[in-house]
């Protein structure tokens, strides 16, 4: 017994040891003292589930994070609304200066739109960094394509040959080294660029890159790549499969059909790439909602689940599912804790058991103020009608003092008596409720889930026939009622 205890102790100690953080990153900001600086890497390529991996707040000796990784990985540095991404090698220490930056941006333009960049200066990078290589490659096909640019244009007639020439230069320029990772992103990127253009088929794209080899899961660019090339291959019908079929085996349960009938495809032989390839599919199925149902979407990935044989299809189907979950009808919504104009601290489960309408508004905005309108007209009559029913709206303008001087100060404030808080810089919370746009419009139901997958505004009539009003039947008359013969 002892000798068993001591093997699992010793199994033990080297699992904690293999995770101990083995890079750093540690820097300073100009004037972003007080603010929360976080790393994050995707859990994968399909799902695009961020992870967080540290997280720190600024002070005035900078801030420091660390992360474990066994291979390079793609990660991104993140403050409020803005974003950097770049590498990470395992064994390195990275310095990094964020310079003086205007974080108000987003209060002028929608940088979800037109995304702003985090600045991130690197210091101290030696000259093979891979970083440095993949940035010199990019800018490099990035020249190439701009300068003849007329013969990579899919509005004319693309030119393979302007395509070869530069798959040459670039091995000239960028030959393979030592660092594999580097020789796997120009060899994958080049692929995909070339598959996007036409200038070669799907088949020959599996036989060069895919085939007879385990796919590469930790390989952001190989997954990349993998899912460019079988993106909508299935799920919108093929020559194999029309999508009638398809959906009728998904929609009727019948999943072992349904992976049968695309292994006929001789790309999809192999049991492992079909079962990836599907995941893939049964994602697109989601969201082509006119011929599939989403309900029976979910129970597809959910049985591939329970009976795949691969960990990592089981790990990408929980983040697709959980992806789902987050954002679709009936999804958790949630919570959160804010203060109101008297900066009183309100939960969000104060308010469950009833219906919350939910918005998310900037009060200088013109679009937000015309749905604050139409809610301050319909709110007296919908409160008198319904005691269940709670309007929340969450003030995302940066300064408090906004939302506190458009409630007290202004000649129209008493009309917009109803639940006001302040997002209080949580960009966080905007992330998880994704509102990327002003003004945002969520209904909760009493179980605290989400009514609708998207919302309809005030503006929209919701409010005139809302959800939450018992619907009375309309009393049956005709001539065989009511006594007639």
């Amino acid at each position: 017994m002892k000798r068993i205890l001591l093997v699992l102790f010793f199994f033990s100690v080297v699992s904690a040891f293999s995770q101990t953080p083995n890079i750093t990153i540690k820097g300073k900001a100009a004037n972003a003292d007080g603010k929360e600086i976080e790393l994050y890497k995707y859990s994968d390529q399909l799902s695009r589930t961020e992870v967080l991996l540290d997280n720190s707040i600024i002070g005035a000796s900078g801030f420091e994070l660390k992360m474990y990784a066994k291979y390079t990985t793609l990660v991104f540095l993140q403050v409020e609304n803005y974003t950097q991404s770049f590498y990470v090698e395992p064994g390195r220490t990275y310095e990094v200066l964020i310079p003086k930056f205007d974080w108000s941006i987003d209060e002028r333009r929608n940088i979800h739109l037109s995304p702003e960049a985090l600045p991130v200066v690197f210091e101290n990078l030696p000259k093979d960094e891979v970083n440095l290589k993949i940035n010199a490659l990019d800018a490099f096909v990035d020249s190439f394509i701009s300068v003849n640019r007329y013969y990579f244009d899919q509005k004319f007639r693309p030119q393979r040959r302007y395509f070869d020439t530069l798959a040459l230069l670039v091995d000239k320029k960028f030959p393979d080294g030592k660092n594999a990772f580097f020789n796997r992103y120009k060899k994958f990127s080049l692929a995909e660029l070339k598959y996007k253009l036409s200038f070669d088929s799907r088949k020959n794209m599996y036989n060069k890159y895919i085939a007879n080899q385990p796919p590469l899961y930790y390989d952001e660019n190989y997954m990349t790549l993998f899912f460019t090339v079988f993106a909508n291959s299935i799920s919108g019908g093929n020559r194999y499969n029309n999508i009638h079929k398809l959906s009728r085996w998904i929609n009727n349960g019948n999943m072992g059909t349904y992976m049968d009938s695309i292994g006929l495809d001789p790309l999809l032989r192999n049991e492992q790439i079909r079962e990836l390839v599907a995941i893939q599919a049964l994602k697109e199925s989601y969201y082509k909602t006119k011929v599939y149902k989403q309900d029976k979407v979910v129970a597809a990935l959910e049985n591939l689940r329970s009976k795949t044989k691969f960990p990592e299809h089981r790990e990408l189907i929980r983040n697709l599912l959980s992806m789902f979950s987050q954002k679709s009808k009936g999804g958790d919504v949630a919570t959160f804790t804010l203060p109101d104009v008297d900066k009183k601290m309100v939960s969000l489960d104060s308010f469950k058991g009833k219906w919350i309408y939910l918005s998310f508004v900037r009060v200088g905005e013109p679009h937000s103020l015309k749905e604050i309108e139409t809610l301050a007209y319909f709110k007296d009559s919908i409160y008198s009608r319904s005691k269940n029913v709670e309007f929340v709206t969450i003030c995302c303008d940066r300064e408090f003092q906004k939302m506190y001087h458009f409630l007290r100060n202004n000649k129209k404030g008493s009309r917009y008596n109803w639940t006001w808080l302040h997002f209080n810089n949580n960009f966080k919370l905007l992330e998880r409720y994704s509102v990327v746009s002003f003004p945002t419009f969520l209904l909760i139901n009493p179980d605290g889930k989400l009514q609708y997958s998207v919302t309809p505004s005030p503006g929209s009539g919701l409010l005139v026939n809302p959800p939450w009003v018992e619907k009375k039947e309309a009393e049956k008359k005709g001539f065989f009622l009511n006594g007639g013969r």
